[in-house]
């Protein structure tokens, strides 16, 4: 069953709002709002920004309704979405290019400090690895040092008289070591 709204002519709904009657245009922002979004849509970037600048359009078309003469109400909506739209997009590019020289200019201030402390921090942590690996029984350490060299676990089997599985056991259980004795040097 159709409400009142729905009954009446856009003209009618525009007249009762000039009379005083602002609920009215919730009348006619039923009528519109799936056709308005629907044309946002199309024209936004980003979905979140549709239901924004369709409530912007709204409440501009409701302070300037009795600018609007008889015609298409929706055109003049749309006029209106594409006015919005074009200012959304303004401010948003000055905000990205803002946003994009404050980004710069942190990193290019912020850039040395990161360096000097990720120095810092990786010498002390190739120290505390290297103490670590010290810890380590004599297999493992040398497990560990091939490893690092980047040798092949069949020849360090080979020269460890022992099985290629034997060697990945003791590789397990030496990063298995370390992580523990890296994790209570950071304690």
């Amino acid at each position: 069953m159709p409400t009142s709204d729905e009954r009446e002519s856009v003209e009618e709904l525009i007249d009762r709002v000039h009379s005083g009657d602002r609920d009215a245009f919730r009348g006619i922002v039923r009528r519109y709002s799936a056709s308005l979004r629907g044309y946002l849509a199309c024209q936004l970037r980003h979905m979140e920004d549709v239901d924004d600048i369709a409530q912007d359009v709204f409440i501009t078309a409701y302070r300037k309704l009795d600018r609007f003469r008889e015609g298409d109400f929706g055109a003049w909506l749309r006029a209106i979405a594409r006015n919005e739209v074009l200012m959304h997009m303004r401010t948003a590019a000055r905000r990205d290019s803002a946003l994009g020289r404050f980004r710069q200019r942190l990193q290019q201030a912020m850039v040395p400090d990161y360096e000097r402390a990720a120095d810092q921090f990786s010498s002390r942590l190739v120290d505390r690895l290297r103490t670590c690996i010290e810890r380590l029984p004599e297999r493992m350490k040398q497990v560990v040092r091939h490893g690092l060299e980047g040798a092949k676990a069949s020849a360090l089997a080979s020269s460890m008289n022992t099985s290629v599985g034997a060697v990945y056991n003791l590789q397990y259980r030496a990063n298995g070591l370390l992580r523990e004795c890296l994790d209570q040097e950071t304690d």
